[in-house]
């Protein structure tokens, strides 16, 4: 549908963000704290933070399956159900295989949350920044590009979001690892403090710490104005949480920009593409199709910024063609859906611990030991590129040994009340080289339910990434062994890619426009009025979990896209 003059007028706006998940929902927030009139379109239903989120509250007794999810439930979707965080209670917040269809060239398993909120309702919350290490290891061990930016370009930002987020964390002074504005720390438990003396007695170059996340410890005056209270640390939060202890955009960004007047949300809008104006050379809006009616209607805007979700922003770009871009919007270089990227996440180490029978752990606790990456990263040192984080919690069996345990009566009932034998868990997250063959496109025959091209995704492991496991599994036992653990045992799941849920690429930044698709802001090199923020725009992926990277640099975006827009330069 084309409008024109006073209808045209009514479906204009100064900015019109694509998707309201975790950096969607920070382009919102500072675009209208800026003064510009927003409207933000997401493909998903609307859930609003307390009232939708029906199950927060809920005691297994009270779920018809004892929060788990009935075998056709399963049968019907054999991707979304592989993920860890879908349950009974939780369902509602992930796309369902058959109603978002997609094309697996090689296997890859695209997780999804289609609402408003987006995975940031389901996110696992986990925030550390880059180093120079990260922004310099293209340019220096020679895989994709130099990064147009710097620890020192993004740092004020990470300070920026950090701040409103509120993060969890030690000050651990670890230059691979940089520290942030930090609210009070979670604790490690007595054998994880155990481990983390093993590790710095054995090893120079290797720290444990206690995970960094998006947690209300201590919440300051930001929080308390957003509404928002101290987590409860109920570990509930794929629900939703009712308390606004974890940082969502359903809790904090949206909120927050609808206090200010400028936004207009609009659930249930599905992005088609985005329309390019020959005779302007820039793009002037974007075609939605509703969820519910399939009708098409156009919205037009100043500046747009794509923040879908790295592979559906990649899908919406290559879906934007025109006389000018044929190949989709701002591709001159082809590189379009190449060099997509994701964390390695297969190998996994347990392990049994004699001692400390006389200490146990209280409470539920959202994050666990981390150790920043120890491999390649200020000189290449084995025969593969780059490295990992690690993770790793301890606890005791305790009552869960009940589910199993045979027996009735009295000795039963003493047997569930006697904690077990400590146990650690150690899994790996992996840095992924982005290789060209790695990539995405459209099909050229086969749709979705709303007529828009299928994705493709052609993404897998190589020899690298196999190399990575192994060392990992090597190094986990070493480490766990100088620890004093006993019983280990290693695991390579085989998992697919896209099960990390930490997919990036395809969009990436660059210097050179022949070699990359998006400046040092984030603009696309030759339509300068759309931003690309989310995973899509990684040139690489580093070994963090990489959310508030993608915030810090939606945060920085969108204040040199106002600038810009101010000056009369978009």
């Amino acid at each position: 549908m084309h409008v024109n003059g006073k209808a045209r007028e009514q479906m204009s706006y100064d900015a019109i963000v694509i998707g309201s998940g975790i950096s969607g929902g920070w382009a919102a927030k500072e675009l209208c704290e800026k003064g510009l009139k927003t409207l933000v379109l997401e493909r998903g239903r609307q859930v609003k933070h307390v009232t939708d989120y029906p199950m927060a509250m809920a005691n297994p007794w009270d779920l018809p399956h004892r929060n788990r999810m009935p075998d056709a439930f399963e049968t019907a979707n054999p991707i979304a159900t592989k993920c860890y965080a879908l349950d009974e209670a939780t369902h509602q917040y992930f796309a369902k295989d058959a109603d978002h269809p997609y094309i697996q060239e090689k296997p890859f398993d695209w997780i999804r949350g289609y609402q408003v909120g987006g995975k940031s309702l389901i996110w696992a919350r986990q925030t550390q920044r880059w180093s120079d290490y990260e922004f310099q290891a293209p340019a220096r061990d020679g895989f994709a590009v130099d990064w147009p930016i710097r620890y020192k370009d993004i740092a004020p930002w990470y300070s920026h979001v950090e701040k409103f987020v509120g993060i969890s964390g030690n000050k651990d002074g670890i230059d691979t690892l940089p520290d942030g504005e930090f609210l009070p720390p979670f604790e490690l438990n007595c054998v994880e403090k155990h481990i983390q003396k093993a590790v710095k007695d054995h090893y120079s170059d290797r720290h444990v710490i206690i995970g960094r996340c998006a947690h209300l410890t201590k919440p300051q005056a930001v929080h308390l104005q957003q509404g928002r209270g101290q987590c409860q640390s109920r570990s509930l939060c794929y629900r939703g949480c009712p308390f606004g202890g974890y940082f969502s955009s359903n809790s904090a960004t949206l909120p927050w920009a609808a206090k200010t007047g400028n936004l207009t949300l609009r659930p249930d809008s599905v992005v088609h593409s985005i329309i390019y104006d020959d005779k302007k050379g820039k793009a002037t809006g974007v075609r939605v199709i509703d969820a519910n009616t399939k009708q098409m209607t156009e919205y037009f805007a100043k500046i747009i910024f794509v923040n879908a979700a790295a592979l559906n922003s990649n899908l919406i770009l290559l879906n934007s063609t025109s006389s000018r871009f044929s190949n989709g919007l701002g591709n001159d270089s082809g590189l379009l859906g190449r060099y997509v990227a994701f964390h390695n996440y297969r190998g996994s180490l347990t392990a049994s611990f004699d001692g400390y029978q006389d200490q146990y752990f209280y409470g539920r606790r959202p994050t666990t030991a981390f150790m920043p990456s120890f491999r390649n990263v200020k000189k290449q040192e084995t025969d593969f590129q780059r490295g990992y984080m690690v993770a790793f919690s301890a606890g005791r069996a305790g009552w869960a040994r009940g589910m199993s345990q045979e027996g009735f009566g009295a000795d039963f009932k003493e047997n569930l009340l006697t904690p077990g034998d400590w146990s650690v868990y150690m899994m790996m997250q992996g840095e992924t080289v982005p290789k060209y063959e790695n990539h995405v496109r459209l099909s050229t025959d086969q749709k979705d339910p709303y007529g828009i091209p299928q994705l493709i995704t052609s993404i897998g492991y190589d020899e690298n990434d196999e190399k990575v496991i192994k060392d990992f599994l090597v190094q986990g036992a070493e480490m766990l062994e100088k620890s004093g653990c006993k019983n280990i045992a290693s695991y390579d799941d085989k998992r697919n890619p896209g099960l990390d849920i930490h997919e990036m690429g395809g969009v990436r930044m660059g210097h050179d426009p022949k070699t990359s698709l998006l400046n040092q802001w984030n603009q696309l090199h030759t339509v300068k009025n759309v931003f690309v923020t989310d995973g899509a725009c990684m040139t690489s992926v580093g070994n963090q979990n990489p959310s508030i990277t993608f915030m810090a640099l939606t945060a920085r975006a969108t204040n040199y896209a106002a600038s810009e827009l101010k000056k009369g330069n978009l």
